[in-house]
């Protein structure tokens, strides 16, 4: 069967929907193009609220899922509970250098008391249904990062991805409560810039490009 032809647009409406498609574009590119990762002691509050946090969760859901495995998962850490993260740092700290100075005992600490707004990155990695290869998945998280960042950076703020060897502390795992085949990939941290590093520089498009 063949589908109808869609009625053309009048001139001046095509004008202006090309005209906005360029604007959007133009944007996109724009924040794209001016968005830095942020050391999270460069991040304070104000922070997001309830709704740019929720509407930050709705960009992350919104990444490419084959299979809508959803094969990732966002953990808050809010200021109430940054101590139990604090003691964790330390102790996985200890576990890896049982002489750890007082001084590096309070740096590990302190990390946790960064940013306003704290989460942690998971990956859901096990068997699953249907069963997509693992670096599928982890496109997927990334891709949700990607925007859950690039609309931190749209609201104004500042945020970074930051990890470290405690990510594979089982202290950790045991305080996120980890189940077999997930894997803590990194922290989220959204805030106000304080200090803003220049730009680094970024690939040009003939050095990431090839054609077969």
């Amino acid at each position: 069967m063949t589908l109808p032809t869609p009625p053309s647009l009048p001139h001046s409406n095509a004008v202006a929907v090309v005209g906005a498609e360029d604007d959007v574009a133009a944007l996109a590119q724009a924040l794209i193009a001016s968005r830095q990762n942020v050391l999270p002691k460069r991040l304070v509050a104000p922070g997001p609220d309830v709704q740019q946090l929720h509407r930050l969760m709705q960009a992350a859901a919104a990444a490419p899922d084959h299979g809508e495995l959803r094969p990732w998962r966002f953990v808050l850490i809010p200021a109430p509970k940054r101590a139990l993260l604090a003691d964790v740092f330390e102790a996985a700290l200890l576990d890896r250098d049982a002489q750890a100075t007082a001084d590096q005992r309070e740096s590990a600490r302190e990390k946790a008391h960064r940013a306003p707004l704290l989460m942690l990155a998971i990956a859901r990695l096990g068997p699953a249904q249907p069963d997509m290869p693992v670096l599928e998945r982890m496109v997927s998280l990334g891709a949700s990062l990607q925007n859950l960042l690039l609309l931190a950076h749209a609201m104004g703020f500042g945020a970074g991805l930051t990890s470290g060897q405690a990510m594979q502390s089982p202290r950790l795992r045991e305080l996120f409560a980890l189940q077999p085949g997930e894997e803590a990939v990194c922290f989220v941290s959204v805030g106000t810039v304080t200090q803003r590093k220049p730009m680094r520089p970024r690939a040009s498009p003939h050095e990431i490009l090839s054609e077969l």
